[in-house]
């Protein structure tokens, strides 16, 4: 990690790969992360954690399943929203979108429990950013 200011316009420029976050920034035992999204990800639940996400640009649909129901979550550029722990939930941006989530370091990004991943989706933890 860098120790000098990074636009993150400029990281999200160096990628062209969706769903497949890249990490700017660590905080304690958190990473910062930037992904471009478009089409859907796959239904997956963290079962440790919550999810944060920030929608930087575009709009980004959060799909979840609670004990009320089911329900989707619409989330405009600049609005937050955080998925907590053990909520199944799928994300998705037909549009697509631009994205910053921030959760605990080593975190699958489909999560502890989660359907069939398709080929296309990256299950890493996250990628180093190379700027």
């Amino acid at each position: 990690m860098s120790n000098q200011p990074l636009s993150l316009d400029t990281a999200l420029a160096s990628f062209d790969a969706l769903w497949s976050p890249r990490i700017v920034a660590r905080v304690n035992d958190y990473d910062v992360r930037v992904a471009k999204v478009e089409g859907e990800h796959v239904w997956h639940a963290h079962d440790t954690t919550d999810e944060f996400f920030l929608v930087l640009d575009g709009q980004l649909r959060l799909s979840l399943r609670e004990a009320a129901g089911e329900r989707t979550v619409v989330l405009e550029r600049g609005s937050v929203f955080t998925v907590p722990r053990g909520t199944e939930h799928r994300p998705s941006a037909p549009g697509g979108a631009s994205i910053l989530m921030f959760e605990p370091s080593g975190t699958p990004t489909v999560g502890d429990r989660h359907e069939e991943v398709p080929g296309h989706v990256d299950v890493t933890t996250g990628h180093a950013l190379d700027v």
